[in-house]
């Protein structure tokens, strides 16, 4: 079905800038970059889908199932993402705030071209009606390795505005803690929106720009349309490689210092922030139990936790879950047992999603949400979409959220300043 060339590339670097330009000329693109990460889980450098075959695009209604249909009559690559309101697919739970992007819920398509990157080779894999094309396009997109593809003129900053101000803020997540001191929950993430109206943006020049300063081993750039995805990611929301499902969520942020002193210190006190701590644990538990529902019965096991690992922006505190599934396991039954991811909802996890809803001012849609792949033999992996900017150019709003975990011990001023700090690459790349 597909055919495979694979070449040898010196300046991979390069190699990829070319890559993203050449990918502008499809309607349907997906480029997922690890930047350099070697995890134990790392499948590739990065890899780019275009070209839409088929596709599946829905709403909540009826969605996991539509798209294991999709998947079970392809068995070929897919790629594309699911919206965090497709929570309302799995329960009874409703999106009615505020929505400037409208992002279809659900979207994935079959490309016809595929291109994956490890180390200097460079990996094309076509469908067959378009495989006499592998040659011409590798030496099209080294014919723009070294040319300097001019700049469009120098765009002012963007005007950012809060969905939510301080005040209405610290009002939000003090109801939150109410929520939490009557045992409603244990834990909530909350999240603000940050938006701007009628703005025009270069879409891959603000991800070139937001990936080139925060480097995340989860980065995504996708193109459906008129409808653009610029993501810095630095969380797996789950993968599944064989028999495997592996899982890894972050809970706990602590500011990078350009001082090595000053920043070794940040780093030891996030590894023994109590609240921090807890915060992760209870996230654990919550991703434990829901893998629990697809793995082999014994099979779960915390593999690392609570380890603190250095991004160029932060360092964040990440635990990795493991499980077996049988080999027969549906891979979309596995997302619908899973999402949305712990990290992003609370414990309880209904409860807290019930309650993130009535106090959150915008609906998520893609933010929270996942982007990813699966392979043709039923493996996948995904993202956490967070660290993000997504744009709708028709109606030319730009749109990006941040959150953080709300607990017991949590201080409306402390969580306010956390956002602040994971806003910080998306306003400066959006800001100038």
């Amino acid at each position: 079905m597909r055919k495979k060339v694979s070449f040898t590339v010196q300046n991979i670097p390069d190699f990829k800038t070319a890559l993203l330009n050449w990918s502008q000329q499809f309607y349907e693109t997906v480029w997922l970059d690890s930047n350099g990460h070697q995890g134990k889980y790392t499948a590739f450098n990065g890899i780019l889908a275009v070209d839409a075959l088929t596709s599946i695009v829905t709403d909540t209604e009826n969605a996991f199932e539509d798209l294991k249909t999709y998947q079970n009559n392809t068995k070929d690559w897919l790629f594309g993402y699911m919206s965090y309101d497709l929570k309302n697919d799995i329960e009874q739970l409703s999106s009615s705030n505020y929505d400037g992007l409208r992002f279809p819920d659900l979207y994935f398509f079959q490309p016809k071209k595929i291109i994956s990157i490890n180390g200097n080779r460079v990996t094309f894999q076509y469908l067959n009606m378009v495989d006499d094309e592998i040659e011409s396009d590798f030496e099209a997109i080294g014919s723009t390795m070294f040319s300097r593809l001019s700049d469009e003129e120098h765009t002012e900053g963007i005007k950012i505005k809060l969905r939510i101000f301080k005040d209405d803020y610290f009002k939000r997540v003090s109801k939150m803690l109410q929520h939490i001191h009557r045992g409603d929950i244990y834990e909530a993430n909350f999240c603000q929106e940050f938006y701007a109206e009628n703005t025009k943006i270069d879409a891959l020049k603000t991800f070139k720009k937001l990936n080139s300063i925060s480097r995340a081993p989860f980065s995504a750039y996708m193109k459906v349309n008129d409808k653009y995805l610029m993501s810095a990611s630095p969380e797996r929301y789950i993968k599944k490689s064989g028999n495997k499902i592996i899982s890894q969520p972050i809970k706990g942020t602590a500011k990078r210092s350009k001082d090595k002193q000053e920043d070794l210190r940040l780093l030891q006190n996030l590894e023994k922030d109590q609240k921090e701590r807890a915060e992760n644990i209870m996230i654990v538990d919550l991703v434990r139990n829901d893998m629990s529902k697809s793995a082999e019965k014994g099979s779960v096991k915390v593999e690392e936790l609570c380890k603190v690992y250095s991004f160029d922006q932060v360092h964040q505190m990440i635990s990795t879950v493991v499980a077996q599934v049988s080999h027969d396991k549906n891979p979309v039954e596995i997302l619908k047992e899973t999402f949305p991811m712990g990290s992003m909802t609370g414990a309880p996890k209904l409860s807290a999603m019930r309650i993130i809803e009535e106090l959150e001012a915008s609906k998520r849609g893609l933010y929270s949400g996942t982007v990813g792949y699966f392979t043709p033999d039923g493996d996948f992996d995904f993202n956490v979409v967070i660290r993000s900017i997504l744009y709708n150019q028709s109606s030319q709003y730009v749109s990006f959220s941040v959150g953080s975990a709300i607990t017991a011990k949590a201080s409306p001023e402390k969580e306010y300043e956390e956002c602040l700090l994971k806003a910080k690459a998306m306003r400066q790349v959006l800001e100038n």
